[in-house]
């Protein structure tokens, strides 16, 4: 009897399968918003041509067939991307408050900080990822940020159609608001509160010379608020 419990105690038991970590079930639109949130982070620290699919799904913790499935391609997923971003850039851009139109525009301008600095790869993706061309979709998606901004600003300034002074006065001071950002994102060694008043005062300078070229740009800076 004794024999007999020993040869059983001798048995080698087999090993329990290990464990499999638990997936987690997430809707389309959350696994989706995770690739691209993923995505957005690579692009906007290296050149979009140096991020593969495989590095995505890793950051994602996704498989490589997953994020085929939802975007089909690495352009997809990068189209998808930055049409993301800036999305989100003109939502926040949206008026929210009363005041001279200089007023609503340091608003605006603050708005657009606080997303700069909540997703720096984001912005940083919009404005300076991507191919060398930036022909096509990638290109319309930076181009629409910017004309929509345009028009934010002159609707602010209640211009239905400026001129060319005027149009060449803001998408420069459009231009230097980008650079600023991105600027400040590499370095940030300037409060950002003082780059938005730089930026602001800037803008004030720009009209006030638009002004000498064109009549009509006179006295927007000090113009009432619409009542």
């Amino acid at each position: 009897m004794g024999a007999i419990s020993r040869a059983k105690s001798d048995q080698k038991i087999p090993d329990r399968p290990a464990a499999r970590p638990v997936r987690r079930r997430l809707s389309v639109d959350r696994r989706r918003e995770e690739l691209i949130t993923a995505a957005l982070e690579l692009f906007g620290r290296r050149d979009a041509e140096d991020v593969s699919i495989d590095d995505v799904a890793t950051a994602a913790g996704a498989s490589r067939a997953l994020v085929y499935h939802y975007f089909g391609g690495k352009q997809e997923l990068y189209v998808a991307s930055l049409r993301s971003a800036a999305e989100e850039l003109e939502a926040r851009l949206r008026p929210e408050d009363a005041g001279r139109p200089v007023e609503r525009l340091a608003q605006a301008l603050t708005r657009y900080f606080d997303f700069v600095e909540e997703h720096a790869a984001g912005f940083a993706a919009l404005l300076k990822g991507g191919p060398a061309n930036r022909a096509g979709e990638v290109g319309e998606i930076v181009e629409g940020v910017r004309r929509r901004l345009l028009r934010l600003i002159t609707d602010e300034m209640r211009i239905a159609d400026p001129g060319p002074v005027l149009r060449v006065a803001l998408r420069s001071w459009i231009a230097s608001v980008e650079t600023a950002g991105l600027d400040w994102l590499e370095h940030r060694d300037m409060e950002r509160s003082e780059l938005e008043r730089l930026l602001v005062d800037q803008m004030v300078a720009l009209l006030e010379v638009a002004g000498r070229h064109d009549h009509r740009v006179r006295g927007i800076v000090t113009a009432e608020p619409a009542s």
